[in-house]
This record gives C-alpha cells, structure tokens and sequence, in this order.
C-alpha cells in the first residue's frame, strides 16, 4: 500500500504518498479536505508542497463544485513529449548548435511570436471559444482587448519562464525524444486571476466560514459557474494546443541542423493543472489535479524530473485511491527565494554537468537540489504507475 501517511483533522481523511511533506503543506490539505463539498478524501502525491491556493501534488475530488483558486492560473500546464527515429550516435559532439537553434524557433520567457506567426484558422477557432465569455464579463474582455489585444495570439507556441523547459533526451536504449513542458500563458492567468476574484467575493457576500479565503469555490447553479467550466476548459484546449505548436517548431529546429529523422512514437500531451468531470467512490465529481496527471490503467503520462536529472515515460496502473493520479514531478523542496541564496552559478553548472543548458545566475532557482529526489518519488507511486521510459536530458532550455 503506498500511502504513507493520513491525517483526520477535516470533514474528510488526507491521503498522503510520501512521508517527505512539510508542516504548511499539510495544514493546506487539511484545510482544503475541510470544506464541505469535499468527497471521499483528499490525495496528495509524492512530490506534494504548499501551492497558491492550493497544495501542489493534491488531488481533490469535489461535489457540485470547483474551487478556481485550486485550479490556479497556469490553467492547463502539463507535458508533451515524443521519441524520434535519431540515436544518440546521430547527435553532434556538441550541442550548442541543437539549443540556439531551438532558442531561435522557440519564444522563451516573456518574448512572443509576432501576429502572423500562428496560424489563422487555428486563431479563429480559439477567439470564437473565448467570445460567448467575454460578452459575460466586461472586466475580463477589457483586460484581453486592451494593449495586450494580440498577446494570447502572439503566445500560442511559446515556453514562457519558471520551471517551463523544453528538452531533447535520450532514453535507455539511446534513442532520442523531445519533450516539453508548459500551459496556457498569458490568456490562461489572466482568466485564472479574474474568475478566482470572483469566487472570493461570491463567498464574502454569501459569508461562506472557509478556513482559507484562498479555497473560494463555485458551485452548481451559482451564477459564474457554467462561465467558469467553459473559460477554464478553453484554456486548457488553448494549453493543449500551445504544446502542440510549440513541439511543431522544435521539430522544425531540430531538422535545420540533424540528420533527417521521423517521429517514431505519437506524442503524450497531458495536462498536470486542470479540472475534469469523473467518476469515483460512487459519485460523479469535478477532479482538480493541481501538480498531478491523471494515471488511469494503461494510460501514459509523464513525471519529469529536475534540469540534470532523469525523467520518466509511464503508464497508469489506475489506483483508485489515487483518484487515478500520480506526481506532475519532483516537486521542489526549496522556494525560488532560498535556492538563489543558497547556491551558486558553480553549483549548477556541478548539477547539471553534461547538459547543454543555461547555466547562469538567472536559472539558479531551477537547480537540482532546489527538488525533491526524482527516484524516490518514483519510489512511493511505484503502485500508481509503471515506467516504461527512463530519459536522461543531454539539451535543456529554459526562460
């Protein structure tokens, strides 16, 4: 059984998957498993951490209603990756070449496409999914038309900073995979940020008793829930499909200086920020994986580790007491704050030896000591999933 610990303090039981969880991450999870929408238990995965909003690693199964807030605003972040026909033997010595030419293709941090890099059609489809919300809710439509009008345009296809990365890999039989990670960008915080202001004052003026402002939900029948479910599963489409665009550029990158090559396995696109309707413990209910990826039977996902360390290609064993989950990850053990005090330029360049990265002052925050240990996680969700792939990153690119 690899739950390790439980805690009883909330209108429903805490399942844990680690015994590596700080105190403030579990009075996050208690208080979330104390609201009264809540049902069966609350899970939380192996690489579990105090979030924003929300616990990251939780899994939360809710009744009749969503908390915004525990969905959060990289609406839809999740993971893409795919095997190419190439072998590590057709990799140049070098690779710096291989990064600046996927550096070049690629936007990274806050810079974006221009307008007439995305594709029309593919915008229109989007735009016309976003007008019936926008008619809804004037703020939200001033803020998406006004001096950024085209940044959601512009960003479709692009990495953005933090813990995004895109990465080319080898695997234990030496062949090459790309694999990237990111969400909806500017369009999904801004959605995010503005449908969580109004769970808090719908739960003000209802003078809910939460036990954090922060946990605010909507539910059935209220009047911003049908508008929430259809923004929010809109930006996850839109994160979806960022991945895609962005994965079709890296292959196009990766052709103007590799020998020719073929996609050998079809792409896993999985989201790791998201809600879903599903069904558990006899009851239908709105699934928030905040920091998990869903891990039904024979399902594939994947968990990657830190910059320098490895990463994981999976398939779900479907354990219900998971809610049919696993981790996103490593999951830090560190802030950003402490891990630019606490190492140094020297000390990533030690950790990610043998990487083409980045390997400056700006990405100290991203180390690898700043996460959990990858193999123990994978250790304690070894009855949650099975690995079929273990990657090891030789390229790493981050904003």
């Amino acid at each position: 059984m690899p739950v390790k610990l439980r805690f009883n303090k909330g209108k429903v039981p805490v399942q844990v998957y680690t015994e590596e969880i700080a105190p403030d991450a579990i009075n996050q999870l208690i208080n979330i498993a104390s609201l009264p929408i809540i049902h069966s238990h609350v899970a939380a995965m192996p690489d579990v951490h105090l979030g924003k909003g929300a616990t990251v690693g939780s899994v939360i199964p809710a009744r009749g209603a969503i908390i915004p807030a525990a969905v959060g605003v990289d609406i839809g972040c999740g993971m893409n990756a795919l095997r190419l026909s190439l072998k590590a033997k057709d990799l140049p010595d070098g690779l710096a070449k291989l990064r600046a030419s996927i550096e070049a293709a690629v936007p990274v941090g806050f810079a974006e496409h221009d307008y007439d890099r995305v594709p029309g059609k593919l915008l229109r489809q989007l735009g016309e999914g976003l007008e019936p919300i926008l008619k809804r809710h004037d703020n939200l439509a001033k803020r998406l038309r006004g001096k950024k009008r085209f940044t959601w345009s512009r960003q479709l296809g692009t990495l953005g900073g933090g813990n995004h990365f895109i990465e080319v890999c080898l695997d234990e039989a030496d062949d090459v995979w790309v694999m990237l990670h990111s969400g909806s960008r500017w369009i999904g915080n801004t959605i995010g940020t503005h449908f969580i202001a109004l769970a808090k004052k719908d739960a003000q003026r209802k003078q809910l008793n939460l036990p954090d402002k922060d946990l605010a939900y909507f539910s059935e029948g209220a009047e911003h829930f049908d508008d929430y479910v259809q923004a929010v599963e809109w930006a996850q489409e839109y994160a979806m499909v960022n991945r895609r665009e962005m994965m079709r550029m890296v292959l196009e990158a990766m052709a103007r200086v590799l020998p020719p090559f073929e996609v050998t396995r079809e792409a896993i696109n999985c989201h790791h920020n998201y809600v879903a309707r599903e069904h558990h413990f006899g009851a239908d209910v709105y699934i928030t994986r905040k920091g998990a990826i869903s891990a039904r039977e024979g399902e594939m996902g994947i968990i990657p580790g830190s910059m320098g360390a490895r990463s994981f290609i999976v398939r779900g064993l479907g354990n219900e007491q998971s809610f049919c989950s696993c981790s996103h990850g490593a999951g830090r053990v560190m802030s950003r704050t402490a891990a630019r005090k606490r190492f140094s330029e020297a000390d990533l360049a030690a950790q990610t030896e043998g990487v083409e990265c980045r390997k400056d002052r700006g990405v100290v925050d991203e180390i690898p000591a700043a996460y959990k240990d990858i193999d123990q996680v994978m250790e304690n969700q070894k009855d949650l999933v099975e690995v079929v792939h273990t990657l090891r990153q030789v390229v790493c690119i981050k904003g």
